[in-house]
């Protein structure tokens, strides 16, 4: 089973910066990719910025020039520095990872439990 701890949410004010960072622990083989996510109060959880291992990202257009997504290979921790924030940035932020797990050799999906990032005016 493969566990991903989240961190580096909070409370900024808009113009302001924020990290996150996902941790992934337990039986990994190896990890295709880490993404992360968010949902704003009632609506869907959509995609932010994504990373593969060899380092190839995607973003979603909103936070494009803004937020930057990395990973740390040896530490199955990604990152994602997020500057400029706006007040529509406020949302739960999930972290998912996929790959290989250690011991079944299957694939897996986990996600994080979220944190909270809010953008104050």
């Amino acid at each position: 089973q493969v566990q991903l701890v989240e961190s580096g949410g909070g409370l900024v004010q808009a113009g302001g910066s924020l990290r996150l960072s996902c941790a992934a622990s337990g039986s990994i083989f190896s990890i295709n990719a880490m993404a992360w996510y968010r949902q704003a109060p009632g609506k869907q959880r959509d995609l932010v910025a994504a990373i593969t291992r060899g380092g190839v990202t995607n973003y979603a257009t909103s936070v494009k020039g803004r937020f930057t997504i990395s990973n740390d290979n040896a530490k199955n921790t990604v990152y994602m520095q997020m500057n400029s924030l706006k007040p529509e940035d406020t949302a739960v932020y999930f972290c998912n990872v996929n790959g290989i797990e250690g011991k079944t050799s299957l694939f897996f999906d986990s996600w994080g439990k979220g944190t909270q990032v809010t953008v104050s005016l």
